[in-house]
């Protein structure tokens, strides 16, 4: 098996990582259209435990937990 016949510099790692490092982005987010929560695209809300507009997930709420 080859091996390699020098050490890899800092700076040739780092350009080489900066194609696919840079590519990288924060996950999408939307308004949830019945409570307005912040959410992740195609998830349930967590604050409501609606998607697509009907409720798929039983959220517990303060009062019920009380």
């Amino acid at each position: 098996m080859a091996t390699p016949k020098r050490k890899v510099s800092h700076a040739r790692t780092s350009q080489r990582k900066a194609h696919w490092l840079g590519a990288l982005s924060a996950p999408e987010t939307m308004a949830c259209p019945h409570c307005g929560e912040v959410t992740l695209v195609h998830h349930a809300c967590p604050s409501c435990g609606y998607y697509r507009n009907r409720q798929v997930v039983k959220v517990k709420t303060d009062e019920a937990a009380g």
